[in-house]
């Protein structure tokens, strides 16, 4: 009988896994972290030693008061500048009171810091880096979200958070970027517990706009979860690295406890409840909602949809994970497979292929009107 059942997956395996890869980017037009239409210039001519494009987007962005995107860009400027110092250092010297310089400046200062052993005193050396971005640009909660990563690094009380906090929702109530800072000064690996990470995760995504990544903030609550059940559980994988202190949006875990994930699916975690289950399964879904809003291949929501098609892994919903992973076309990003491994496109591309042959063996053999495949949920 069991050699019966596997013989039957099999053929359900080898009848459908081809068919499902309709719609699936091909594994070598995926890029990992590939930047968007407005960033992409900016990047090719910094790698020409030209900072004035991305001296310009940047400039756009504080202009218009588009935040999300600054954050985004700030953080992918400094990153290629702690590569090319040399590049900086040039659009530094040609324009020291550029207020988009100095907010570069100071992300790129916090993650230095945060790199270095023993890192809340290196961090407390950034502070005057922050606060003259800040001052800069009295609008930017940008500045304001690199606070917030600072304060966790740095071991602030939790009335110092609550300052920092108030002054960067006055200054957009519902920004993605200071949110997810938040969230992590309040897990349980830092300074918070489960129920006040996903409570704050939750109570953002109810007074989200419909589409707002803020309706994502749950499944990064759900993560957070998920990587302290991996801790104590035999069977779940740990791994540090040099993303275990990266702040900001790209790093879950950069805590007390190194980078931690399980690789086991359809499951909550061991030891989880059922209620807790139900709690990711709603986070989850939320997600989907919202993934729903935007076009397949749309970079603007990749990271999110990334990190539901993990979770959805997790949890066992293969297909709707098979889903994300159609949607997120060729946009993969680092965050959260660089949890699982250290080749983040490679595992994400090994997950996507795994994710096809579990739905196909679900699958029925000969296809029922009115049937579709089962969800796993």
């Amino acid at each position: 009988m069991v050699f019966l059942r596997a013989l039957v997956t099999t053929i359900r395996m080898l009848r459908h896994t081809s068919g499902l890869a309709a719609g699936l980017s091909a594994d070598d037009d995926v890029l990992l972290d590939a930047p968007d239409e407005p960033l992409a210039p900016a990047l090719a001519a910094a790698g020409r030693g030209d900072h004035r494009p991305a001296a310009a987007l940047l400039a756009a962005t504080r202009e218009a008061a588009e935040w999300e995107s600054r954050d985004r860009y700030t953080t992918r400027l400094a990153i290629f500048a702690q590569h090319r110092p040399d590049w900086f250092a040039d659009w530094l010297a040609a324009a020291p009171r550029d207020p988009d310089a100095a907010l570069v400046k100071a992300e790129l200062a916090v993650r230095r810091a945060w790199e270095r052993p023993g890192r809340a005193e290196p961090l407390r050396e950034t502070a005057p880096l922050i606060e003259s971005a800040a001052e800069a640009a009295p609008r930017d909660p940008v500045p304001w979200r690199i606070a917030l990563d600072h304060a966790r690094g740095t071991h602030a009380t939790r009335t110092d958070f609550d300052v920092l906090w108030g002054e960067a929702v006055r200054r957009s109530p519902h920004h993605y970027g200071c949110h997810v800072a938040a969230l992590q000064y309040l897990s349980a690996d830092w300074y918070g517990s489960h129920r006040e990470c996903f409570g704050f995760a939750e109570r953002a995504a109810g007074q989200a706009l419909p589409g707002s990544l803020l309706q994502a903030l749950p499944v990064r609550a759900a993560l957070a979860v998920l990587l302290a059940e991996a801790d104590r559980a035999p069977g779940w994988a740990s791994r540090t690295g040099p993303g275990a202190g990266r702040p900001g949006r790209g790093a879950e875990r950069t805590g007390r406890g190194a980078e931690r994930t399980g690789r086991g699916a359809g499951h909550t975690g061991p030891g989880a409840t059922d209620v807790l289950a139900e709690r990711i399964d709603a986070a989850a879904d939320l997600a989907i909602a919202m993934s729903a809003r935007y076009a397949s291949a749309d970079p603007w929501p990749a990271e999110v949809r990334n990190l539901l098609a993990y979770i959805l892994i997790v949890r066992g919903r293969w297909a709707e994970a098979l889903e994300q992973f159609r949607l997120i076309g060729p946009y993969a990003t680092s965050f959260p497979w660089s949890h699982i491994s250290d080749d983040p496109l490679g595992q994400f591309l090994e997950l996507r292929d795994g994710v096809r042959i579990q739905v196909a063996s679900s699958m029925p053999l000969r296809r029922r009107a009115g049937r579709t495949p089962a969800t796993g949920h």
